[in-house]
């Protein structure tokens, strides 16, 4: 891990459930429910850590399979009658005695939300993060009039029944969804439940709301998504969603494979990927900057970044302070920045940035600091595969932007059609005959 886990997202699953055996490893889009929190909590920018706390060994097979690492929650906290905030506080008190850090933010996330969006966790954490609330959690609005039936009668919940107030004259109330609670951990570990304190809302999508308690849930589950998964294409920790304005890679090890030839006269070359080249190509045209940040001082290292068309800043030894003073003057910030590396001089610059990347054969202390290892060795296509990564990030953002804007298009038309069929009825039923 890169940094200290300030932010820990835990997923608590246990292997018993009577609604619906084996429903944490029931698969919704072909992959197990609690994978699917795993990769939704590893996509998220915030979270430094994700835990996943089971009595199960093929729950905690899985779990580490999609990125996560996983808190053995003893027998005494895995009963039907077990609390979820037990579960939490036990891999909070797991967390500080491996690491010797108490984690400022807890993300509680449940498996059983199958299309929880990695940028609504990112907003949940931020305000949180930012003071303006102690603990935010999903929900989605709702106008539903809701009734309860007693001895006389069925009643009116939330609403007066003898008054029908037109949708939008109503202040949406809202449905609690279970994907994600975000809270204060200190004040959580005082409090011992989940609210306290100021309590925020963080909407989510009506789609994305489902949550699954029994097998017609899962069903419903399935056949969604086809077409609401938030993860889609992208949940797959070998293809994280690297949401950055700004590449930054070393050069030696990663745009080569950090070897040299030298002729007689003591003159270096080295072997590049044209397949890299391809890459930064790519980059460029979508409008990413790429700076080639080297401590190898040879002309070579400049007359590839020239070759590529990107800036270049080599025989460079503090490459943390060299990275944080280019980041500044184009106006970046370090957390909007991927940065891969391959050996030890490039830990103070991949401590920096909010994406740190290393080649497939990177030194182990350099693995150890990644967020993200790549399938491929330096000089063979590492840096492609990182532009690729990046690029299909952008690709689903203008996606789900453009669904964002159809939703919201779709909710003024139907508010217009209400306004029409509350104020002209009669038009209504005329077009209707």
């Amino acid at each position: 891990m890169h940094r200290e886990p300030r932010v820990v997202a835990v997923i608590p699953a246990r292997g018993g459930s009577k609604g619906l055996p084996g429903k944490n490893l029931a698969e919704v889009g072909g992959v197990p429910l609690v994978a699917r929190a795993v990769r939704a909590a590893v996509a998220a920018r915030s979270i430094d850590a994700v835990l996943v706390s089971t009595d199960d060994d093929d729950i905690a097979e899985v779990a580490r399979a999609a990125g996560a690492g996983v808190v053995r929650r003893p027998a005494g906290l895995s009963g039907d009658t077990a609390s979820s905030e037990s579960a939490l506080l036990h891999a909070l008190h797991s967390v500080a005695a491996h690491t010797g850090v108490r984690p400022e933010v807890l993300a509680f996330v449940q498996a059983t939300s199958p299309f929880i969006d990695p940028a609504t966790l990112d907003r949940a954490v931020e305000r949180v993060r930012g003071g303006g609330e102690d603990v935010v959690f999903s929900a989605v609005p709702t106008h539903v009039f809701l009734w309860r039936e007693t001895r006389g009668g069925a009643g009116g919940v939330n609403h007066d029944a003898s008054v029908r107030q037109r949708r939008q004259d109503r202040e949406p109330e809202f449905a609690e969804t279970g994907a994600f609670y975000v809270m204060r951990a200190d004040d959580f570990e005082r409090s011992g439940h989940r609210f306290f304190g100021r309590v925020g809302i963080e909407r989510v999508r009506a789609d994305h709301a489902i949550e699954i308690d029994d097998a017609d849930d899962l069903a419903r589950a399935r056949l969604l998504a086809t077409t609401a998964d938030p993860l889609a294409g992208v949940g797959d920790p070998r293809h994280p969603i690297v949401d950055v304005d700004a590449v930054v890679t070393d050069f030696d090890g990663v745009h080569t494979d950090d070897t040299a030839w030298v002729d007689t006269l003591g003159r270096e070359s080295v072997r590049v990927s044209r397949s890299d080249g391809a890459g930064v190509a790519r980059l460029r045209a979508a409008g990413v900057p790429v700076l080639i940040l080297s401590a190898e001082a040879n002309p070579v290292v400049a007359r590839r970044a020239e070759k590529l068309g990107v800036e270049c800043l080599h025989g460079v030894d503090a490459k943390g302070e060299a990275l944080a003073e280019w980041a500044e003057a184009r106006g970046v910030d370090l957390d909007r920045i991927a940065y891969v590396g391959n050996d030890r001089n490039d830990l103070p610059a991949l401590e920096l940035v909010g994406w740190p990347v290393a080649v497939r054969d990177a030194v182990p202390d350099v693995l150890a600091a990644a967020r993200h290892v790549l399938e491929r060795r330096g000089g063979h296509g590492a840096v492609r595969e990182l532009a690729d990564l990046v690029l299909a990030a952008r690709e689903q953002t203008l996606r789900e932007r453009a669904t964002r804007d159809a939703a919201r298009d779709d909710a003024t038309r139907d508010a217009a059609r209400d306004d029409a069929t509350h104020d002209h009825p009669h038009h209504v039923r005329a077009a209707a005959r």
